[in-house]
């Protein structure tokens, strides 16, 4: 299972990208998860300021 990112919370304000060990997510308008990426770890969903961040 992979985390991903609710394009309707993100505000791709660059919180995320700096928390993920393996790299896993991609800068744009909205940012995005590569769930061959992500291990699960959470990282990412702990620092979200807008909760826009869940399990798939």
């Amino acid at each position: 299972m992979a985390y991903k990112i609710d394009p309707d919370l993100c505000t791709a304000c660059g919180t995320c990208i700096d928390e993920c060990p393996v790299e896993a997510i991609s800068e744009g308008d909205v940012y995005k998860i590569d769930p061959d990426l992500c291990t699960d770890c959470g990282a990412c969903a702990d620092v979200c300021p807008t909760e826009a961040i869940h399990p798939e």
